[in-house]
């Protein structure tokens, strides 16, 4: 049975993803975390203990770690505020109670701390900022051999960016540009890493047809969380969401869902260009993925989504 990590940053394709990893068959979620990025913190926390104590199937022993990692370039606000929200839903709160518990230890030392004490080797799933993993090695770099693979949603390696900011030439993706550093730091490790890249999903936009499909299934507690969660997302012209959190995990999950290519991969630490991912055959021997099984992908979505 495979053991997964799971650190994130809030956001509603990070709530996805952590809904997936609590129904999802033949695993064990040994740790979740959460980073100040995409998504305000305390509301992610909040809503991640909310989560686990609603659709935790495999009655995994679960906390939920805070980061107190802090960001060299944060998300725009206006991104963030969707975790307020997605923690208000009635679906997470008509209890009126939060169970599981806050972890003690800050989320770099709680992922150590967990990994050390698995059962076996771990798999760590990350969508958001890589800053936690990159102070855990800094903290105990020993760690790195219970460590399997690193499936982490960030980077961009053709060129295009999703950041538009005074102090960024358009080139970077945002979880890199968050800390430029961590990602450097991550990759000078020895981990095993598979990429997706903003690149990496055009066969999953974020569509009407989409919202529909998930509005059918909403008699599925866990589905209707999903069509309230992405009802928060407005799609924009010429900045259309993608899942790319949700296919990463997934991928994780499920390798035959992508292809993938082998890459040598490097970044930009300083300048207009910090934060910009970009092939070097002198990098980090890294695997991204090149594209995915659209409709095997939304088929293993449904029925672990349906399991609840």
């Amino acid at each position: 049975m495979k053991n997964i990590y799971f650190n994130h940053d809030g956001n509603i394709d990070d709530l996805v993803s952590l809904l997936l990893l609590l129904q999802a068959p033949d695993i064990k979620l040994i740790g979740i975390s959460a980073i100040d990025g995409d998504g305000y913190i305390d509301p992610s926390v909040e809503a991640c203990r909310k989560m686990v104590d609603k659709f935790n199937l495999r009655g995994d022993k679960l906390e939920v770690a805070r980061s107190n990692s802090r960001a060299v370039h944060q998300f725009p606000k206006e991104w963030r505020m969707a975790t307020y929200s997605f923690n208000y839903f009635p679906i997470l709160n008509e209890s009126g109670e939060i169970k599981t518990p806050e972890a003690a230890l800050p989320a770099h030392l709680d992922m150590i701390d967990k990994i050390k004490k698995a059962d076996g080797p771990v798999t760590l799933v990350m969508t958001g900022p890589i800053t936690d993993l990159a102070r855990a090695l800094d903290e105990d770099a020993s760690i790195q051999s219970k460590i399997e693979k690193v499936y982490w949603m960030g980077g961009s390696l053709d060129g295009h960016g999703n950041v538009v900011s005074v102090d960024a030439d358009g080139t970077q993706e945002w979880n890199a540009f968050w800390d430029p550093d961590a990602v450097r730091r991550v990759l000078d490790s020895d981990l095993k890493i598979q990429m997706v890249g903003l690149e990496s999903t055009e066969e999953l936009p974020l569509t009407d047809e989409l919202r529909q499909h998930w509005a059918s299934l909403r008699k599925y507690p866990a589905i209707d969380l999903v069509g309230l969660g992405y009802s928060l997302i407005i799609s924009v012209p010429n900045a259309e969401l993608y899942l790319w959190d949700v296919l990463t995990t997934m991928s994780a999950l499920y390798p035959e869902l992508v292809e993938t290519r082998q890459v040598k991969a490097n970044i930009i630490t300083s300048g207009l260009a910090s934060g910009r991912m970009f092939i070097d055959p002198n990098g980090k021997e890294i695997t991204e993925v090149t594209k995915a099984d659209k409709d095997l992908f939304f088929k293993k979505v449904d029925k672990i989504l349906e399991r609840q």
